[in-house]
Parts: structure tokens; C-alpha cells; sequence
């Protein structure tokens, strides 16, 4: 039997291990979720909101272990567990459960009365089925508890594929499900490598929402596009941070050592670029040196550690390659790098700012997963924009400025899922806001409004009087012709055409409204 190990990340602790799920059981797994759901899906989606209730309740009577059980898998602060994952969690799950029926309710579709005279229409919102769900090891709980929360409200099944370095939280997801008392069977949880995620993908289930890695995130794309079914995914992020010459120097240089050291830079959203003004770059630079240099490295279950270790020490590798890479050509590494913290055996980078890197370098190009902030000084902010719109990641990004107005003008300039104005957040803290990226960062849109209709199916119901035919029904003639010309001019922008309308059009026009009465239909 293949198993799948949990190691504490800072010492490299056994925690525990669950069983590995063979790709080939993956079919079997789907069905049986597949026999529960239709069950599901006949509650009211008021029923559906009082389990997310229970869900939200259930995290808040474990707050304790699980800030605990989830900061020693991920090798996290337990302060940043509380608050980046535990937090938002709660939030979008009592969202879900207050709003949520109103956002996939039926609403009406209005149709105008040149299209019809008495047809009816409403939007109505049926679940897929079963959604398969696939994690990322450095969005543990939160992000994938929300996809299932959103699935599950839409009446859908589901099948979750955590990260390997996310089984045991996965495992207390499931336990979140279980206190909630959802029906058992409706959620599966199926552990092991990639494989065992595109094996998901290529299972009999409806739509794939994926968070994860480029590489496997577009293995699992392929494997839904081919066979025809829908996915959302989320690649990660190489965000930016543009720092304008009014902002508040000292919070946009506390900002982006938060957003950027989150996680030991890992989170989904951690900033790796930083744009800043000419005019204030020095300030900036030193501030973000002093504070840099004042981060705490270590084992985070030590009180004041405010960076734990990385995942592992490919990732060290990786974060030290691109670093050294771009020293080499040219760049000037002013702080941080691999450290040994005492009685720490795990990978642990200390925080780095780096000037002089230019756009070329790979350093500025592919995802970092570390703590290192790419500092570039700029002559303006079409520059900055310029240079933050390269690359292909466009998950987030953030704009620090004092003046709103131009604050708001940049940010819909950027090409991201989303920015903050003078904030930035490594993670989908605004829980009942869209989570996305842009620029071929991913594809759709998790969490929030769009997240929610994204997990449901929408179809369009009409209903028209019995006893009345349609207003543009055959026979095909010149009554119908001179019909539809009257009407199209009608609703012409010139006063011309609407007044040509009614002087030659209006007898067509009434003898096609005949017709849908019933009167004067040809034989």
C-alpha cells in the first residue's frame, strides 16, 4: 500500500501519513460521489446554506488544533495560519451561507417586445455533478475549502486531490465536512502525486477547478479541454508592486515585506517584483533593508519567528539558482539567502531585496516561490506599467499611491486578477471577492459571486402562453419582411427612421401582431 508522508518542514518531524490513492481507482471514486450527489442536489439551496453554517462553526470550535496541525505540515507562523487561511475561511463560508442562495437563485431575463409579446423567461442554475477539486500545497485550506463550499452550495458532488505537502490538512477538511454533518460519500478525498490529479481530470467528472503549478496545471487543462469539459485554473503569480513617488514610504515598504515574506514567499499572491519611483527609490530600498534584516528566521513554532522554511530544498535550490543567476549578470543581492537557524534541518532562505535585475532575467520572469523582493527603479509610472505587465503571471498586483484617482487609473491599466491600493494580499483574503489570474496566469475565476456561478451550470427557461404563436413565426412573406424592417426601425437612434417606421411599417407591423393572436394567419 503507497502512502503519502507529512513532514514538519522546519525540522523534517515525521506528523503523520495517509493512505495514496492509485490513478486507476480514481474512476470508481467519482462514481460512487456521483451516487450521493443527486440526493444533494434536490435540497432547497437554502438547505444547502444551513451546511455552510455548520462548516464555518465547526472551524471556529477547532480554531486551536488547527492552527496548530496546519502551521507545523506548511512550516508557517501559526499567527499567519490564523489569519491567512483560518480567517478567510471563516468568512467565505458564512457568506456562502447567508448570500450565496441569493447569487445562484433563478432571476428573470428580460426580453423585449419586439422578440415577443408574452414570453417569460428566467436564469436558473443546476449543478454539473460531481466537480473534481485540486489544491496547491501553498493554498492549504482556505482557497480549496471555499471551491468545495461553492460546488457543494451549487448541489454538485465533489472529489478533492489536496498537495502532497497539504495531505494531513486536507484531512482535517474532511473532518470540517464531517462535524457539518454533510451527507457521507458527497465529498471523496483522494491523495498522491500529480498523476493522481490528472488521473482526476481525465475521471468522469464534470468540470476541474485547479490551483496548483504551471506545469501540472496545463497537463490537467489539456486532459479537460480534450474531453470536453470545463476547468478553471490558477497558476500562481509573479505579482508586482508599484511604489509612486506620493505614497506613504514606511507602510508601502512594511507592505511589501508582509506580501512578499508570507508564506516564506510561497503564498499564491506573495509579491516578487517591486517598481518604484525614482524620486523615492533610496528611502524606499533603505527602509526595506532595515526591516528585511530585522525578520526573524526559524522554526515557527518559536514565538517571534516571522519566516519559516520552504518546502523543500528543490525549491531552495531553485530560489538560489535564480538568485545566483542574476548576481552573476549583473545584479546586487544587498540581504539574505540559504541560513541554518539552530536545531532547524529544513530549507530556509532569509529574506533578500535585490537591485539592479533587469527584465531579461529569469530571476524577473518565472515564479519564485522564496522571500525575495526584485527592487527596479523607475523614471515614471507608464515605465512601471510597462515593466509589471511583462510576463505571462498575472495573478495580482499592487499600486501604492496617495492620490486615489491616479491610484485607480493604474490599476486598470495593470494586467492582473486583481490589485490593491496601498495594500497587498498573499492570499484570497477577500474571501467573497473574485481569486483569478489574468495575463495566462490561469483561466476563470474562483471564490466570490463569479466563483459560485462558475461551479453551476446556468440554463435558460422560457415560457410562453399556450394559446398564442410566436411573434416572428412563418409563414415567411413580405408581411413578415415589412415587419421586422418597422420594428428594427423603431428602435433607430434617428428620429427620421422611427418616423419612416410608423407611416409605412405600421400595417405590417399590426397584421404580424395578428398573427401572434391568431387572426389572419394564411392558410
Amino acid at each position: 500500500m503507497a502512502i503519502v508522508e507529512a513532514h514538519d518542514p522546519a525540522t523534517g518531524e515525521l506528523l503523520g501519513s495517509v493512505e495514496a490513492t492509485p490513478p486507476k481507482r480514481i474512476d470508481e471514486v467519482v462514481a460512487a460521489v456521483g451516487q450521493v450527489q443527486p440526493l444533494w442536489a434536490l435540497l432547497r439551496l437554502a438547505d444547502r446554506a444551513r451546511y455552510m453554517r455548520r462548516m464555518a462553526q465547526a472551524i471556529i470550535d477547532e480554531f486551536d488544533e488547527l492552527v496548530e496541525t496546519i502551521g507545523r505540515e506548511q512550516g508557517r507562523p501559526r499567527a499567519e495560519v490564523a489569519t491567512l487561511e483560518l480567517l478567510p475561511a471563516i468568512d467565505a463560508l458564512i457568506w456562502i451561507a447567508d448570500d450565496g442562495a441569493k447569487v445562484l437563485g433563478g432571476r428573470r431575463v428580460g426580453i423585449h417586445r419586439s422578440m415577443s409579446l408574452a414570453r417569460r423567461a428566467l436564469l436558473a442554475y443546476e449543478p454539473y455533478g460531481v466537480i473534481g477539486v485540486i489544491g496547491a500545497g501553498s493554498a492549504p485550506f482556505a482557497q480549496p475549502l471555499g471551491q468545495i463550499a461553492g460546488a457543494l452550495l451549487a448541489g454538485n458532488g465533489v472529489a478533492f486531490k489536496p498537495a502532497r505537502r497539504a495531505c494531513l490538512t486536507a484531512e482535517r477538511i474532511a473532518r470540517v465536512l464531517a462535524r457539518a454533518g454533510l451527507p457521507e460519500g458527497l465529498v471523496a478525498l483522494v491523495h498522491g502525486d500529480a498523476q493522481v490529479g490528472i488521473a482526476l481530470a481525465k475521471a468522469p467528472v464534470a468540470k476541474v477547478l485547479f490551483t496548483g503549478s504551471p506545469t501540472v496545471g496545463r497537463a490537467v487543462a489539456r486532459a479537460c479541454v480534450s474531453r470536453e469539459k470545463e476547468v478553471t485554473v490558477e497558476l500562481g503569480g509573479k505579482d508586482a508592486m508599484l511604489v509612486l513617488a506620493d505614497c506613504n514610504l514606511a507602510r508601502a515598504a512594511e507592505g511589501a515585506l508582509w506580501a512578499g515574506c508570507a508564506g516564506a514567499g510561497q503564498a499564491r499572491g506573495a509579491i516578487e517584483r517591486v517598481y518604484v519611483a525614482r524620486e523615492v527609490s533610496e528611502r524606499f530600498i533603505e527602509r526595506l533593508l532595515g526591516g528585511a534584516r530585522a525578520l526573524t528566521v526559524g522554526d515557527p513554532k518559536e514565538p517571534g519567528t516571522q519566516v519559516g522554511p520552504l518546502a523543500s530544498e528543490r525549491r531552495l535550490e531553485h530560489v538560489r539558482e535564480l538568485v545566483e543567476e542574476a548576481v552573476a549578470r549583473g545584479a546586487r543581492l544587498h540581504c539574505g539567502g540559504p541560513v541554518s537557524p539552530p536545531g532547524c534541518s529544513g530549507a530556509f532562505y532569509a529574506p533578500a531585496v535585490i537591485t539592479g535585475a533587469s527584465s531579461d532575467m529569469r530571476l524577473m520572469r518565472e515564479p519564485l516561490d522564496g522571500p525575495v523582493l526584485a527592487v527596479v527603479t523607475v523614471d515614471s509610472v507608464e515605465e512601471a506599467i510597462a515593466l509589471a505587465n511583462e510576463g505571462d503571471y498575472g495573478l495580482g498586483a499592487s499600486v501604492w499611491s496617495t492620490d486615489r484617482y491616479q491610484g485607480v487609473r493604474v490599476a486598470r491599466e495593470l494586467h492582473a486578477g486583481m490589485v490593491w491600493l496601498n495594500d497587498h494580499l498573499p492570499s484570497p483574503a477577500v474571501s467573497r471577492g473574485p481569486w483569478g489570474a489574468a495575463a495566462g496566469g490561469g483561466l476563470g475565476r474562483v471564490l466570490g459571486e463569479a466563483g459560485l456561478r462558475a461551479c453551476a451550470q446556468e440554463k435558460l427557461i422560457a415560457w410562453s402562453q399556450p394559446g398564442m404563436r410566436g411573434l416572428w413565426w412563418g409563414p415567411y412573406d413580405q408581411v413578415l419582411t415589412g415587419g421586422a424592417r418597422a420594428v428594427a426601425q423603431l428602435r433607430s437612434a434617428r428620429d427620421s427612421d422611427r418616423e419612416h417606421a410608423w407611416r409605412h411599417g405600421a400595417v405590417a407591423v399590426a397584421r404580424v401582431g395578428a398573427r401572434a393572436l391568431g387572426r389572419g394567419v394564411p392558410p
